[in-house]
This record gives structure tokens, C-alpha cells and sequence, in this order.
């Protein structure tokens, strides 16, 4: 049985006229975090909006542990598996910590599970604040926490490390880890900071102007080379 869990082929995201992803595959593996590098403009952001479906793939697909997820709306892909943190984290500034969670439950359940407050117990210690008073780091574990709500087995997390200073950066990068070694959870990042995606992935991807130039496992790898491609 394949361990792949999933699966891009071929797809192309246009914006209008002017494609961004052109003929892109790949592929992750059950329990695996795979970073997405490039720099602003190469099409990280435009991929994870075509993988959760905010964006229409015009060729190609996007399988999940093989069910075909293409043409599917977003709040499909979500119950199928698939949660998103935007860039941006796109929190409910007016809502509680505890409130803005309580949107990515299950219709049928409102309490927050405590093994959300376990990964991150900052978020139980302001779960009666409103999520518009918090730092850009604890905003961030709040939209992961309420993504993780819904129990995904894929999560997507589209530039994570923007707006946060680098020792919470640290911190994030060990509780994704912790997350997913708990719970088995899939990791798609798509970051610019090398040293985070270094920290959290068994994986990397760099993309050019929407194509796929260069993919290695973290083990070994070289990072002069790889901080070169990024400043393509």
C-alpha cells in the first residue's frame, strides 16, 4: 500500500489570462512535512489556494489518499480532510480565542477539545481574549489550532513565519513537529525562511515562477545551494 497521501498532477492555475502554475506534480507521503520554498510571485500562495480550492485548477488534479478532489468546493475538500491556514492567519479579530476555534468544530460539537489548549497553552491561558489583542505569534497558533479543529489529515499552512519574531519562529517550528509526530498529521508549508523550513521539514521543495526546480529530504541537504535557488 502506498504511503502517499496527496497527490498533484499536472495541474495549471491561471489568473485570467496570465498562468502562474504550469504543469506542476507532486506528491506527499502520510506524515510527512514538505516545505514549499520560493520567493514573492513564484506561485507558493496561488498552490495552496488551488489545493483547498479557492482557485479552479484549468488542467490537472489534486487527489487526496485517491479520491479525486478537483472541481470540489472548499468546504468539500475540508470535510474530506484538508484545512488551510492563509497567509495572513485571517483570524475573527472581534471574537474570542475560544470563539474563533469554536468556528472550525464539527456543527455538532462546541467545546473546544483540551488537546488544543495541550499543543498550544498559551491559547488556554487568553481563550476569553479577543483574538485581535494578540501578538502575530499567538494569532498564528490561533488559526492553526482552529484549522485543527476539524480533525484534517492534511494541513495547509501558507507562509506561517510572516509578521513573527524569530524566537516564536523557533517555537512554531517544534510544536508542528510535535503535532504531527502526536497525531500523524501531514504538513504542506509554504515559507521564505529557509532556517524554519529547515527546522520542520523531512522535505524540500523550491518553485520558480510556478514550476517545480528543485525537491530534496532535508537530510543532507545543501544548504549554500538551496539559499542560492532562492535568490533566483
Amino acid at each position: 500500500m502506498s504511503d502517499q497521501l496527496l497527490s498533484v498532477k499536472s495541474i495549471r492555475v491561471c489568473y485570467g489570462q496570465s498562468e502562474v502554475i504550469a504543469n506542476l506534480s507532486l506528491s506527499v507521503n502520510k506524515g510527512e512535512i514538505v516545505a514549499v520554498m520560493g520567493l514573492n510571485g513564484m506561485g507558493k500562495t496561488t498552490l495552496m489556494k488551488a489545493l483547498i480550492g479557492l482557485l479552479a485548477v484549468r488542467s490537472g488534479s489534486v487527489m487526496l489518499d485517491g479520491e479525486e478532489m478537483t472541481g470540489r468546493e472548499p468546504f468539500e475538500r475540508v470535510a474530506q480532510g484538508l484545512a488551510y491556514v492563509p497567509q495572513g492567519r485571517m483570524v475573527f479579530p472581534t471574537l474570542t480565542v475560544e470563539e474563533n476555534i469554536q468556528t472550525g468544530l464539527p456543527p455538532s460539537q462546541r467545546e473546544v477539545p483540551e488537546q488544543l489548549y495541550r499543543f498550544f497553552p498559551v491559547l488556554k491561558e487568553m481563550r476569553k481574549r479577543r483574538a485581535g489583542n494578540l501578538s502575530g505569534g499567538q494569532q498564528q497558533q490561533l488559526a492553526i489550532a482552529r484549522a485543527l479543529a476539524s480533525k484534517p489529515r492534511v494541513l495547509l499552512l501558507d507562509e506561517p513565519t510572516e509578521g513573527i519574531q524569530p524566537s516564536i519562529i523557533k517555537d512554531l517550528a517544534v510544536q508542528l513537529k510535535s503535532i504531527r509526530d502526536e497525531v500523524g498529521l501531514t504538513i504542506v508549508v509554504s515559507e521564505q525562511v529557509l532556517s524554519f523550513a529547515l527546522s520542520v521539514a523531512d522535505r524540500i521543495l523550491v518553485l520558480n515562477r510556478g514550476t517545480l526546480i528543485h525537491e530534496s529530504p532535508r537530510t543532507g541537504v545543501d544548504e549554500e545551494s538551496l539559499q542560492r535557488l532562492l535568490s533566483i
